[in-house]
């Protein structure tokens, strides 16, 4: 039987793809360079690449370094069920490590440009730290969006598979839904979240989270996340989560969030611009071979 290629531009190149794998407290990503040319890089494609079992395996890929108009450069981010997403904190710091190890950038500040707005970034601590400029959280419905009339989407409520949420939406250049609970578990994340994801009053779905406040410096979360599934870790969780926590007043403007995969720290201006630090720490450089998109 002949064997079909899933992408037939990849096809006359038969070459093999090199990419570069980090995570992000337990969130990887592969880093892919434009020059591998992977031609129309559909849903299909970025599925099988993220498949742990018949792929490389990760919780998304970074396509760049790209050229841009408004930025030292550009990034595309795609989650594993081959949707584009508009930002990530985690990938931002991931690409600002590669762009480091790549002696692209060094330990000075420079600009990402991603669907969700221009970032600033800064490497530190030889590649190991990164700072991310998240840019201005807003909750008004128009913007994140939200369903219904023009408003703050602050302590409204949801009823779903017949519970009852408080909850608060959010953009950092990507839609959040934070849960206000008294205690957040994987077992919230993973039964509600893909409902709450899904939720006609998000147009273009969200990423959920599900907040738990410990004091007035420190956030818990769990995190359901558009496109990807329960995730360890997310940088835009983490902003959107804590912006809520800060606008509530629950919390001061320096608050570190607390995860299943480890900890971040957001600090916020008084008209809530969010800047993230946390780390990054490279896995491997890899080869992907021809064979692996036969089928």
């Amino acid at each position: 039987m002949e064997k079909m290629i899933i992408n037939r531009q990849y096809r006359s190149k038969q070459k093999k793809i090199k990419y570069d794998k980090y995570h992000a407290l337990g969130n990887d990503y592969l880093v892919i360079r434009p020059i591998n040319d992977l031609g129309d890089l559909d849903a299909e494609l970025v599925q099988l690449i993220c498949n742990r079992h018949c792929g490389v395996g990760s919780d998304g890929i970074l396509v760049g370094p790209l050229e841009s108009e408004s930025s030292d450069f550009r990034l595309r981010i795609f989650n594993p069920d081959g949707s584009e997403a508009e930002k990530s904190g985690n990938g931002l710091r991931i690409f600002s490590r590669f762009l480091y190890d790549q002696g692209l950038v060094h330990e000075d500040p420079f600009t990402v440009e991603t669907l969700g707005g221009n970032v600033v970034c800064q490497v530190q601590n030889e590649g190991r730290t990164v700072t991310v400029e998240m840019g201005k959280v807003s909750f008004l419905s128009t913007k994140i969006p939200a369903a219904g009339e023009e408003r703050e989407v602050l302590r409204e409520h949801m009823d779903i598979s017949g519970a009852t949420f408080e909850y608060c939406a959010a953009t950092v250049g990507n839609p959040h839904c934070v849960i206000l609970c008294e205690k957040s578990t994987p077992e919230l994340a993973r039964c509600y979240g893909p409902l709450i994801e899904t939720a006609p009053r998000f147009p273009y779905r969200t990423n959920v989270q599900f907040l738990e406040i410990l004091d007035r410096n420190n956030i818990r979360i769990e995190i359901w996340e558009r496109g990807a599934g329960y995730t360890l870790a997310s940088g835009s969780s983490s902003t959107a989560a804590a912006a809520v926590a800060y606008k509530l007043g629950f919390c001061n403007e320096v608050i570190t969030v607390h995860m299943p995969g480890g900890s971040l720290t957001i600090r916020f201006s008084h008209d809530f611009v969010a800047t993230m630090t946390g780390p990054v720490t490279r896995i491997c450089e890899g080869a992907m071979d021809p064979e692996m998109f036969e089928k």
